[in-house]
């Protein structure tokens, strides 16, 4: 059985075709057929669509593309071409009997074997040597690729031997252009990057994708994935072996952190930005990996991660339901808006307890038009980056740093003339980042770490977005086919 999430989309006023299983559907069952109805609002770039049942999304994925409104161009030169790049990780094992064993035993999940560009590894393993992806440019033309990273597991750097990438766009908004040699995006990001075709010393050139591992002393998946960039009309003295990208070393937080501080919001008048600037409901997250006690298993604990300590429990009944027909007993509405105690959040001095957690189904309930700051704050216990997703919405990524978020002296940092506009952001190790979203899209709305494998222990949480009064600010009506758990 599977559920299909339009990564990115916000599917105004539509919480039922959103797709996260047992949060805004059942699962649809083998042999049923169930019809999304997509609503694309400002929406325009590049953004994807996946399963969004445990695992299922290793292979269960794809590109959604939406070009300018008829009438309107690109805020750029119009290019030659779009070049859709899927960045991926394939295991060599079944990702369904991984995470089974995993959930069995409690245990960490397998690193993958491999990261893929659209489907295959490249020609630096044997077996991907004949289908390793290539694509052909001519000389002069400008190409528009499409950058998704639709991996489980891994933040990723990624780069074009030769060539540098202008930045136009993320996650279907469009950002002011920076060039760059490579980039670093995250499970669930999605990268608009100019390519000029510019180059004469060599007929091909390899595009290369590796881990960017913010948690090095975990094994992780060190292995190159790599496609190739043709000349058509390269003379043939130039032909030989593709040139390669010159890629940050795995471990280099640094050409992540100032990658992903260089996102800008476009904000021009075609474009323009709505930051708000009034805050009515202000949370601090913490984001940890934890334990749960587990007599079945192999240690009698089980690995778990949290946000501000609640590890979230998939509830047997969809919570928007439960909330449409007033369900009880199904989910609370104390998911609480700051950590349960406050310690040195980046001292990896902290007292061993704190790895303990609790499993909950809470949830957050907004009011409609409600402005919500959240702060998510990365804590010791997991000291790695999270690309933290939020369905529903695009927010503001008003502010980043590193270590403990300082309510008093950071907000004044903030960015509120031209922040990016995402629906995934990447929160530094060690460090916070503060987004500000305003809540007039009602229904109920999950919120992730993209890191799959956190996901099925449990960082998540969700919003209830109350109906406002007016036609336009309620929910659509519940479609009659909706599949039953």
């Amino acid at each position: 059985s599977d559920r299909v999430h339009k990564h990115g989309v916000d599917q105004p006023r539509n919480p039922w075709h959103d797709g996260p299983e047992f949060i805004t559907q059942c699962p649809i069952n083998p042999g049923a057929n169930f019809t999304y109805t997509v609503v694309l609002s400002e929406e325009e770039g590049t953004l994807w669509w996946h399963a969004h049942t445990e695992f299922d999304r290793a292979s269960v994925h794809g590109a959604i593309i939406i070009h300018p409104k008829h009438g309107t161009d690109y805020p750029f030169k119009k290019p030659h071409k779009d070049i859709p790049i899927i960045l991926g990780e394939w295991w060599k094992a079944n990702v369904s009997h991984i995470l089974e064993e995993a959930l069995r035993t409690g245990s960490g999940i397998n690193i993958s074997d491999a990261t893929t560009i659209n489907g295959q590894p490249g020609d630096l393993f044997p077996c991907s040597e004949e289908n390793t992806f290539k694509v052909s440019v001519k000389s002069g033309k400008t190409y528009l690729l499409r950058i998704i990273n639709a991996g489980l597991t891994n933040d990723l750097f990624f780069g074009v031997a030769e060539h540098l990438l202008t930045i136009v766009g993320t996650e279907g908004r469009y950002l002011k252009p920076f060039t760059v040699e490579n980039i670093m995006i995250s499970p669930g990001q999605t990268m608009d990057a100019l390519l000029q075709a510019d180059r004469s010393s060599n007929s091909s050139y390899y595009m290369a994708s590796r881990t960017f591992a913010s948690r090095t002393n975990l094994v992780y998946n060190n292995s190159t994935a790599t496609a190739i960039l043709e000349y058509m009309d390269a003379p043939p003295i130039a032909r030989s072996e593709p040139y390669f990208p010159n890629l940050p070393a795995s471990d280099n937080i640094t050409a992540a952190t100032e990658y992903t501080s260089q996102l800008r919001s476009l904000a021009s008048k075609d474009h323009p930005v709505d930051v708000p600037t009034h805050v009515d409901e202000h949370m601090l997250i913490t984001l940890a990996t934890n334990i749960l006690p587990c007599q079945s298993c192999e240690n009698g604990n089980r690995l778990a991660a949290s946000l501000n300590n609640v590890s979230f429990d998939n509830p047997q009944t969809d919570i928007l339901d439960a909330y449409y027909y007033s369900i009880t007993g199904v989910f609370e509405k104390d998911f609480p808006k700051k950590p349960p105690f406050f310690f040195n959040f980046t001292n990896d001095s902290y007292s061993k307890e704190f790895r303990l957690t609790k499993a909950g189904t809470k949830v957050k309930v907004l009011n409609y038009s409600s402005v919500v700051e959240v702060v998510f704050q990365d804590t010791a216990m997991s000291n790695e980056t999270h690309p933290m997703h939020l369905h529903g919405f695009a927010f503001y990524v008003v502010g980043m740093g590193v270590g403990n978020f300082d309510k008093t002296k950071d907000p004044s940092k903030y960015n509120l003339v031209d922040p990016p506009y995402q629906n995934t952001v990447t929160v530094p190790k060690l460090g916070w980042t503060a987004m500000r979203f305003r809540a007039t899209n009602p229904g109920v709305w999950f919120m992730h770490c993209h890191f799959d494998r956190h996901t099925v222990w449990g960082m998540s949480t969700m919003f209830i977005v109350k109906e406002g009064n007016t036609p336009e600010s309620r929910m659509r009506p519940r479609p009659s086919n909706m599949p039953k758990c």
